[in-house]
């Protein structure tokens, strides 16, 4: 490097430029060495792409994607409206006169005579369920326990396979009280369950019926619509038989005494065959429907919380993804 300017022979500067001409030290040194100013490469424009985000975000014990729910922000309503609609319109129909009628006739008695039907297969019977009777054998048989055992050992199957630890421990405990109800009861008290079973499991099979809503979202539960079916069927069955005890706590001739195609009826049984008090069996009704509709506010907490975070995270997702649009080259 020369001391003066190779342009005009100035004393050097210490800065880039000549102060006398102005010229570039550097580009002067090279029009006099080459006969041009060697012209410098642009620096490359380094480009920082938006990082792809899985939009996939964890909801409870499963993650939550657009394809659980057809909309997030719907089924949060139908989760919070349709138990409680169902119950106002349950209870409409039973005030009713023939809608009362009809109430029972199609959708009680089903649900009534599986009640007789589940308690009996638990209890070791081969039951054949049917609209108005159930039959059950006066002795124990050997298809109906092997036939419920080999379900439930399937249902825990799956839910192994599954990795869900509730579908197996709802699999061992039904197992375990078949083999109380089986085993461990004598056969005149099986047969009182049996018959306390019709309003008291039917109860409990509808409560079952309407938590069903919140379930499923991968079955026919959701996408064949059948839960709207259940609910329905649930609220109205739940209804009309705890409605009958209910009414019973104040007046007993609301208890259906008497014979049903020359049967004896259920009430009837438990007072006349298995001496129960009407005070205590009308206790024991309302107190189940009690447990039952306790049971069932648990399950329409957790089940409505559930798709609140659903719509939630729906919404966030939307949000994310419309930023991520709105940031990208060209959006």
């Amino acid at each position: 490097m020369s001391a003066t300017c190779p342009w005009c022979s100035a004393p050097r500067d210490t800065g880039p430029t000549c102060p006398k001409c102005g010229a570039i030290y550097a580009k002067a040194e090279a029009i006099k060495a080459h006969g041009r100013a060697v012209v410098a490469a642009p620096e490359p424009v380094v480009r920082f792409q938006e990082p792809v985000l899985d939009l996939e975000l964890d909801i409870g014990d499963a993650p939550w994607t657009a394809s659980r729910v057809e909309d997030a922000s719907l089924e949060w309503k139908f989760c919070a409206g349709a138990i409680p609609a169902a119950l106002v319109l349950a209870i409409v129909f039973h005030a009713s006169g023939l809608m009362a009628s009809l109430q029972r006739i199609f959708l009680t008695m089903p649900v009534h005579e599986l009640g007789h039907a589940t308690a009996a297969w638990f209890c070791g019977f081969t039951a054949i369920p049917s609209v108005w009777l159930t039959i059950v054998p006066e002795t124990r048989g050997f298809i109906a326990p092997v036939a419920l055992l080999a379900a439930l050992g399937y249902m825990g199957w799956r839910g192994w396979q599954a990795e869900n630890r509730i579908v197996i421990g709802a699999a061992c405990a039904l197992i375990l009280l078949q083999v109380v109800l089986t085993f461990g009861l004598k056969l005149k008290t099986a047969h009182m369950v049996v018959i306390f079973s019709g309003d008291g499991a039917g109860m409990i099979l509808a409560t079952l019926l309407m938590g069903s809503f919140f379930f499923g979202k991968e079955t026919q539960l959701y996408k064949g619509s059948l839960r709207w079916g259940f609910v329905v069927i649930g609220a109205v069955a739940f209804v009309d038989m705890y409605a009958t005890w209910i009414a019973a706590r104040s007046d007993f001739d609301a208890i259906p005494f008497g014979t049903m195609n020359g049967n004896p009826t259920d009430p009837s049984k438990l007072v006349d065959e298995f001496g129960w008090k009407i005070e205590t069996m009308v206790n024991r009704f309302v107190t189940l429907g009690v447990l039952c509709l306790l049971a069932l506010s648990l399950v329409y907490a957790w089940g409505v919380r559930r798709a609140a975070r659903d719509r939630d995270a729906c919404k966030a997702a939307e949000l994310l993804a419309e930023r991520l649009v709105a940031r990208a080259p060209g959006g």
